[in-house]
């Protein structure tokens, strides 16, 4: 049985990625009809739904995560009441910093262990919070999580909760704000943060790596900008008409975009540059890290609204030819190649954020795929991760792409997550192209 299901993953690879992806035409109905007609689909939907019960990130993880739950939040709404969900939020913000600065993850404080630099609040005794600080992503998370609640409840009431003295859309754009005062390259009018893979919170050197630290070595990249520019643009979409922002949010969001353009993007190239260094690079001279392809970070930047469908799809293609170098990857493989022991001794080639693979990442370049019209590519290349969750029947948080095998923590409601909102994508544009 271990051998067919191997054998069937394989199979289902190569059909997938076997045809040329620059202009694929597609039958828009006759891919409707094998969409709407894959009980797969239901299958991997129905264990989403049951897995979403929960909030923690998996069962190797005890905390409520919000770069997490920002992936899973839709599907945890169809399996808990919206207030349920709201004050799982709202504890965010209860558990906001006084520069503005949101937490990465909190945990019931009976069940919080040695390790992390532990947050205390008033506001919400019974929990303990810390947060990763070589990563800048969490306050982008926290907003864009409240605009996808808020798009699927129409709770709008949220925005003027108040928390402490101040309403939530008011600590929204505080948020915001931490972000452009604090990790801010007015050098390049970019934001940033340590040098990590991709969008990974971990930094190169060995020892505890997800704090700043005397090794820290400050960059910009495109994970963190991208993120924050979909913040903006969340923020934007739902503040109040009668909110006042202390900010020109619009500007900031141009300045924003046409600075990754002109600093982080090569034309040439089609591709990211992995990382601009404002203190000095971690690696040696002699390693040329702009040889290294950033899926998840470009993923994030095609949802941001950054690229034209020409440079989509070579952006598309090269993570393709990415993953058909190694036998079991798919697009969701993080970085490639990945980086050398020797450049990132904490963290070695093929392991967890330097070259797993993560259906968390993968199916959100789906999901980039299907926003901009690129369904022919959007359904070949969800095969292989379709067949993967079934076959485990389960979802991980990644996977060895030498061996195909899960790793990482089991029951990951981030990929859950993913996989729930990008089927229920495929289906709303199978329903309107019946």
């Amino acid at each position: 049985m271990r051998i067919f299901t191997t054998f069937l993953i394989i199979s289902l690879f190569l059909s997938a990625f076997g045809a040329p992806l620059s202009a694929q035409k597609t039958d828009n109905r006759e891919l409707s009809l094998t969409i709407r007609n894959d009980a797969r689909l239901d299958s991997i939907q129905a264990r989403a739904l049951r897995l979403l019960t929960g909030f923690n990130a998996g069962t190797s993880y005890g905390e409520v995560w919000i770069r997490d739950l920002n992936t899973f939040i839709k599907g945890s709404l169809k399996v808990h009441a919206a207030e349920k969900v709201r004050d799982i939020l709202l504890l965010f913000f209860k558990m906001q910093g006084n520069g503005g600065d949101i937490v990465d993850g909190y945990i019931d404080i009976k069940k919080a262990s040695a390790g992390y630099e532990f947050r205390y609040f008033p506001a919400a005794p019974e929990w303990v919070a810390h947060k990763n600080t070589v990563e800048t992503d969490q306050e982008s998370s926290l907003i864009q999580a409240i605009r996808k609640y808020i798009d699927v409840t129409g709770d709008t009431s949220i925005l003027q909760e108040k928390i402490g003295e101040k309403t939530v859309i008011r600590r929204m754009e505080e948020a915001l704000i931490y972000v452009h005062n604090e990790r801010w390259s007015e050098k390049y009018g970019l934001v940033k943060g340590a040098t990590t893979v991709d969008w990974g919170d971990v930094q190169p050197e060995t020892g505890w790596g997800v704090t700043i630290n005397h090794k820290t070595k400050w960059a910009v990249d495109i994970y963190d900008n991208a993120m924050y520019l979909i913040a903006i643009q969340d923020f934007l979409a739902i503040k109040p008409a009668t909110y006042q922002p202390t900010e020109n949010w619009t500007n900031i969001a141009r300045q924003i975009s046409e600075n990754v353009r002109k600093h982080l993007w090569e034309s040439a190239a089609q591709k990211y540059i992995p990382h601009l260094y404002l203190d000095g690079s971690p690696f040696h001279a002699s390693f040329n890290e702009k040889k290294i392809l950033y899926t998840g970070g470009s993923a994030c930047a095609i949802l941001a609204g950054l690229h034209t469908p020409k440079e989509i799809a070579a952006i598309n293609r090269q993570m393709v030819d990415a993953a058909a170098k190694e036998k079991f990857a798919t697009i969701g493989i993080t970085v490639y190649p990945p980086y050398p022991a020797a450049e990132f001794p904490n963290m070695h080639p093929y392991i967890y954020q330097n070259g797993g693979d993560w259906t968390w990442f993968g199916g959100r370049m789906i999901q980039a795929l299907i926003a901009n019209g690129f369904m022919k590519e959007a359904w070949d290349e969800l095969q292989p991760i379709i067949a993967r969750t079934i076959a485990r029947n389960g979802f991980y948080e990644w996977y060895d792409v030498r061996t195909g095998e899960p790793k990482g923590s089991g029951d990951f409601r981030g990929e859950a997550g993913v996989l729930f909102d990008t089927i229920t994508m495929l289906r709303e544009w199978a329903e309107k192209n019946k």
